[in-house]
């Protein structure tokens, strides 16, 4: 039975490890402090839980934030100083240190509202200039992120204490900021004045260095009586760095980019001694309306876990979850995403039930193991998306784009409600590729959608990156089908991905172990890929199931976009449709075999386009060609699958000739002969065959520098 913490103060108690707190109930719980490192919580429910400091780290932050406040009311007092040694007109040197102070200032001023402490330029201008303002932003980003509220009593009542605190803990002398920063952290407690404070001592030593080489260089005279001059450069220096440091900490707890350094500075700070669910598994937790502020969640398991109207999950500190992005929580919180960009997002095992998605890129982001029930998706890109084992149940897909998304068989699609998809991302020239149905007025009913894509994913996808081998992939094919009958291999669909490259799928029988027949073609293919194309022919032995397969792969490589199905209708308007039935028995049957007088005639029309032979003697690739077609066609000898197969290989031959010099076309060319090499041995010896074999090939070799 699942443990029951409802309500309770659980500050400060430790839960380190345990692995009986599964579905356990802490809504409504006090677990401020609490460490749940590396304990089990799947399941538990956090709903309205408040996490975050106990009091005595939150009185902690705060005596350190006061002495390091002191710190920084001298270091700025210091830099107005100097500053002010401008209008000492005693000395030359004094007025070189002053001019050389403010000038440092005023590019570090500049440099940090344009660039951002975070960058490059922001960074020299630290090391420079110092990073005094850098130092005061983060404390005022504490005040944003800590405690705030906590109402720790004290001495400062009022509204205004805290304000009147922060400025003279920045600004002030170093009695006077020390004490007033005191009074500021006792009214606002928390993690953005400590990480601030820490920031402001950081800027102090680098200004103390500066005003170090810059006395020893300048040989500046400090004992020069203060003036009332002095003291008001001072004073405009101080008000100039507090105002610049409220805008950096207002920027970076906003999460603009430029001050993220601030941000999780104080963010880590703040999570120091706070609630820590650090290494815990939060499979399907539930922190609904839970407030987080000063919360670990590093390396935490956050699958299913729910966040709706949890409160400063911007507070908490992340490490490398979905939670460190400031547009993600803010999904996560109030459910609302339309229309906004998650592209190459790593959002794995997010909850986004019943979020409004509409609209929505997610192009290839990682959305596998999420909880998507009844989100809306209306017209989401969902290009090169992976969804293994995502919850679609209920979703509604009306209008998404799913471009070669990654959808598997473990995806679930149970009353997905979709009208109609699109298969490509749309252009200004196509706003609406390739819709499915392909019927403008015709819409998919219910339950329609799930039985339409289905056959698409439950398949074995062979993917070929390089140097793809026709004939390698038909044999080693054709072996994987022989050894694995079980599997009831069928292809139904061939793509060119790319310049050589092409994917193969084949539909296999519930249970199949993919990885294992994907592991044993690819070592079979590997090894008949190393082999001669002689010692490949001894292995085809006019096997036409290889032969027609071969001819497949090589005829998708030369086209732009290629598919060929089986029992699944298919097609692709910008490449080659191929419908039938395409199983182990018959791997091509009639996919492979289109109308003879078609082909024949597609190999006139290529023939006509190649130049002709300038010298009557000596035939071109042309009339070669031409000889070696009508050699084909006039055969008694071969079956019409036959001549169908070598008719392809010629037009391979013609394409290629309108460019016989060009690699990738004479690697073509080489594949052709090959094949025609391999349909004509063991036939009768008649006269144009034995011409065909024996003669009109190697010329035709020759003439592309084949040899």
């Amino acid at each position: 039975m699942a443990l029951d913490f409802s309500g309770q103060n659980l500050r400060g108690r430790n839960f380190k490890g345990r692995q009986d707190l599964a579905g356990a109930n802490f809504s409504y719980a006090d677990i401020r402090g609490a460490n749940f490192t590396n304990a089990n919580l799947t399941g538990a429910n956090f709903s309205h839980a408040k996490a975050g400091l106990q009091r005595r780290w939150a009185i902690l932050l705060v005596f350190v934030s006061c002495l390091l406040s002191g710190l920084s009311g001298f270091v700025w007092s210091l830099n107005g100083y100097l500053v002010s040694l401008i209008f000492n007109q005693s000395s030359l040197h004094n007025q070189i240190v002053g001019w050389t102070t403010l000038i440092l200032l005023i590019a570090f001023f500049l440099t940090t509202i344009h660039q951002g402490v975070g960058t490059l330029a922001g960074a020299v201008a630290f090391v420079i200039a110092g990073a005094v303002v850098f130092a005061t932003a983060v404390g005022t980003a504490v005040v944003l992120v800590g405690v705030s509220g906590e109402g720790i009593s004290g001495s400062v009542a009022g509204s205004g204490a805290g304000a009147l605190a922060l400025a003279f803990a920045v600004a002030g002398s170093v009695v006077g900021s020390g004490a007033l920063a005191g009074a500021f952290a006792i009214a606002k407690t928390g993690a953005a004045l400590f990480a601030g404070s820490f920031a402001i001592a950081g800027t102090g030593a680098v200004f103390l260095a500066i005003f170090g080489v810059l006395t020893f260089l300048g040989g500046a005279d400090f004992n020069i009586r203060i003036s009332v001059t002095n003291a008001a450069g001072a004073l405009v220096l101080d008000g100039s760095g507090i105002l610049l440091s409220i805008y950096i900490s207002w920027r970076a707890m906003k999460g603009d980019e430029k001050y993220s350094l601030v941000h999780n500075l104080a963010i880590a700070f703040a999570a120091t001694g706070g609630t820590s669910f650090r290494g815990a598994d939060l499979t399907n937790a539930d922190f609904t309306q839970a407030t987080l502020k000063s919360t670990d969640f590093r390396n935490t398991i956050l699958i299913c876990s729910r966040w709706h109207q949890a409160k400063m999950l911007d507070r908490v500190r992340p490490g490398s979850t979905y939670l460190q992005n400031s547009q993600v929580r803010q999904l996560l919180v109030t459910g609302q995403g339309q229309d906004n960009n998650f592209d190459r997002e790593y959002l794995r095992g997010i909850n986004l039930q019943k979020a409004n998605l509409a609209d929505a890129s997610f192009i290839g982001a990682d959305l596998s193991e999420a909880n998507l029930q009844d989100a809306d998706l209306s017209r989401a890109k969902l290009k090169q998306t992976q969804l293994d084992d995502t919850d679609l149940t209920g979703a509604t897909l009306t209008g998404a784009y799913i471009e070669d998304w990654g959808i598997t068989n473990t995806t679930k699609l149970h009353g997905v409600r979709c009208e109609y998809v699109f298969m490509r991302l749309p252009t200004k020239e196509d706003p609406d590729p390739l819709r499915k149905p392909d019927n403008k007025q015709e819409i998919f009913a219910d339950g329609d959608f799930a039985d339409f894509i289905k056959p698409i994913f439950d398949t074995l996808d062979l993917y070929h990156n390089q140097g793809v081998d026709p004939r390698a992939v038909a044999i080693a094919f054709k072996n994987l089908a022989q050894n694995h009958p079980e599997a009831e291999l069928e292809i139904v669909a061939m793509e060119k991905r790319g310049d050589d490259k092409i994917l193969l799928r084949a539909k296999t029988a519930a249970g199949s172990d993919k990885s294992q027949l994907s592991a044993e073609y690819f070592d079979d293919y590997n090894q008949l890929k190393a082999l001669s194309q002689s010692q490949q022919l001894l292995l085809v032995e006019k096997d036409k199931r290889i032969i027609s397969l071969e001819n497949m792969v090589d005829t998708a490589l030369k086209q732009p976009k290629f598919y060929t199905q089986g029992d699944t209708n298919m097609s692709d308007i910008s490449g080659i449709n191929i419908e039938g039935s395409s199983n182990v028995s018959g791997i091509a049957g009639n996919n492979s075999i289109a109308n003879l007088g078609t082909i024949s005639g597609n190999v006139s029309i290529a023939l006509n386009q190649l130049p002709d032979s300038t010298d009557a003697e000596k035939p071109g690739i042309k009339e070669l060609l031409s000889q070696l077609q009508d050699a084909i066609i006039q055969s008694t000898y071969l079956s019409e699958e036959d001549k169908a197969e070598a008719l392809e290989q010629v037009n391979s031959l013609a394409e290629a000739g309108k460019s016989p010099q060009e690699p990738t076309k004479q690697k073509t060319a080489k594949t052709a002969i090959t094949m025609l090499k391999g349909i004509f041995p063991g036939l009768p010896a008649i006269a144009s065959l034995v011409e065909a074999g024996n003669k009109l090939l190697p010329a035709i070799a020759k003439l592309f520098g084949l040899g």
